[in-house]
């Protein structure tokens, strides 16, 4: 592992598969589309493995074989469909929560980067109870551009005031990486998300942890905090 800062004044997080399992939910309206055209429906765990690219990744699962305008034509849908069971089975991965205590209570601010439409981020940050927690909040579409490039991480950098190489990116993707490394933050890959099928060890961040908890340790045992 890379050494962190000497001060940490922020942290920014991916949101689907880093801090919220959402992958049951985004399944579940997966399932819904599927029983509405009488198709089989995947396996949840190919599923699983690429909810962090978004809905067209998901709906390639079960539509793929038809072409990417048959996937394209059933976003929409899709997305109606995820709107009416988001929230249900979402919930923070273990963990989660008493390390989000632990940057409050040592005065880190923390913040999200995602690449989810910024109406489903925001009504899902409401749904769970995190409305207003976050010091920054970036959605996919709050921007022209998202992850992998570095515009949305400086932009969410301004938005909670902290500086780019005092902060920690925390994400389950490659993009993730590639964006806090180009935006200047220390990179953290995490093993406990849904890495589209990859091996987060070789995404050359500057750390990688397997578990929320070992992610709370190693920051109060290697960190002083602003």
């Amino acid at each position: 592992m890379k050494p962190l800062p000497n001060i940490i004044e922020g942290v920014l997080f991916d949101l689907d598969g880093t801090l919220l399992d959402s992958a049951p939910d985004l399944y579940a309206a997966l399932e819904r589309q599927c029983g509405e055209e009488g198709t089989p429906v995947p396996p949840y765990g190919p599923v699983r493995e690429v909810v962090s690219r978004g809905a067209r990744a998901v709906l390639r699962c079960a539509f793929g074989h038809l072409g990417e305008p048959a996937v394209e034509a059933r976003v929409e849908r899709y997305l109606a469909l995820y709107e009416e069971v988001m929230g249900q089975a979402t919930h923070p991965f273990e963990g989660i929560e008493p390390m989000l205590a632990q940057l409050d209570a040592a005065g880190v601010r923390w913040g999200i980067v995602t690449n989810k439409a910024g109406f489903l981020t925001n009504e899902l940050l409401r749904r769970i109870g995190w409305d207003g927690r976050a010091a920054a909040v970036v959605s996919g579409d709050t921007l022209p551009v998202k992850k992998p490039d570095p515009a949305p991480v400086r932009l969410a950098c301004a938005r909670a005031g902290i500086d780019p190489a005092r902060s920690l990116f925390v994400g389950d993707d490659r993009r993730d990486v590639m964006a806090g490394a180009a935006a200047g933050l220390y990179t953290v890959a995490v093993a406990w998300g849904y890495l589209d099928g990859g091996d987060p060890r070789e995404w050359n961040a500057d750390a990688v942890l397997d578990t929320p908890a070992q992610f709370a340790l190693w920051l109060r045992r290697g960190q002083a905090v602003a």
